[in-house]
């Protein structure tokens, strides 16, 4: 089997899953614990901290650990509208953010607040200036996605935080969901206030994440509790997962450094073979692109008949994104970057890890080539 679906999740290194295990059994005692157990649960809880904020490049105390990506977004955006509604009702964000984005502020909409979906361009970019013409005085609020999780785009996240320099009661949280372990950010250089990241994007174990909460701002917890981290997110702490998601970005960072180049490669063949067969459209541009993520229609065929279609072939593919795909609609992105509702219909997503080499992409092409030649058959 070729996995090429990395982008929905990550199959964990061995490595975290063994640090995982381990936890659960020698450690499983609860970090709030008085006791000798619980204090060793806690060392562990600390050290973890202390090693995803080296990682990130940022104090220990600015780091909370959540359930995931759709609690760590929902904990940004819900918990600064609850927190400073008083200073403003109005919020914004693009057209193109992930699912868990997008409902936490349609959710806001119903509950009074005003939201401003900034677009983007025929690339899938947001242009920094509509940003800004976009901000008013009772704005409190900015969200973006750093890599779309659907197309790959990288958007201008530092030049949107310059912008937002001038506005110091604006807070600023960016989706890096898909970006961490692959594309650096850094959070401080780019003013941002709040950050999200999801340890099974990575290679570590579903049902962890970490938020950046940059020091001086404050968010209303969404979970009420026992006060564990400094009262931002309550709840025992999931010590085996915790740690294994630290182990999980150590590890990817280390990948990133050493495999970068090599992904481009595989990502660039894989975009060379699909240029060459007929009747595909890619809507990942080339350029401000992550290196692990390419977006394709095939005209004339349906994106689950040929998802299917693949994994005959041993090939495992996806729709558009995974809390979206079974809902069987057209991607929200595409559309928003002007792709006509046939073709964002029939989109395919390939997301890359650096566990995968340039012969499964090879394969993969072929694998492609031999899809679109059988299915359109069939449709004659």
């Amino acid at each position: 089997m070729i996995y090429f679906d990395n982008s929905a999740t990550t199959k964990p290194f061995h490595e975290v899953l063994q640090s995982f295990i381990k936890v659960s059994s020698d450690y499983f005692g609860n970090p709030s614990s008085l006791h000798q157990i619980g204090g060793q649960a806690e060392k562990l809880l600390s050290q973890a901290q202390s090693q995803m904020a080296g990682l990130l490049g940022v104090k220990m105390n600015e780091v909370v650990f959540t359930s995931g990506g759709t609690e760590g977004n929902n904990l940004a955006i819900k918990g600064t509208a609850i927190e400073y509604y008083r200073r403003g009702k109005h919020l914004i964000t693009t057209t193109i953010e992930h699912p868990s984005v997008r409902s936490a502020f349609e959710q806001l909409e119903k509950l009074g607040f005003e939201v401003t979906y900034i677009p983007v361009d025929a690339d899938g970019f947001v242009r920094p200036a509509d940003i800004e013409r976009a901000i008013r005085a009772d704005t409190i609020l900015v969200s973006i996605i750093h890599i779309n999780n659907e197309v790959g785009t990288i958007q201008p996240i530092k030049e949107i935080g310059q912008i937002l320099k001038g506005f110091p009661k604006i807070i600023y949280h960016v989706d890096h969901v898909q970006g961490a372990g692959k594309v650096a950010l850094d959070f401080y250089q780019c003013g941002i206030d709040l950050c999200t990241l999801s340890g099974h994007k990575f290679h570590g174990v579903k049902g962890t994440g970490a938020m950046f909460i940059r020091n001086g701002v404050k968010i209303a917890p969404l979970l009420s509790g026992g006060g564990q981290q400094m009262d931002r997110r309550n709840g025992t702490e999931n010590v085996a997962g915790i740690v294994a998601m630290a182990k999980a970005l150590r590890m990817s960072i280390e990948l990133r450094k050493r495999k970068m180049d090599e992904l481009y490669q595989i990502l660039g063949t894989i975009r060379s073979g699909l240029k060459e067969l007929p009747n595909i459209t890619i809507h990942t541009p080339e350029e401000k692109a992550a290196p692990h993520i390419l977006n394709f229609s095939v005209k004339g065929l349906k994106a689950e008949v040929f998802v299917h279609s693949l994994e005959e072939k041993g090939v495992i593919v996806s729709t558009t994104s995974a809390c979206s795909s079974k809902r069987n609609a057209p991607s929200n992105t595409l559309l928003a970057m002007g792709v006509n509702r046939d073709e964002a219909e029939r989109a395919i997503r390939i997301s890359l890890s650096y566990e995968n080499t340039l012969g499964e992409a090879k394969k993969v092409v072929k694998a492609i080539s031999e899809s679109v030649k059988q299915l359109g058959e069939v449709r004659k």
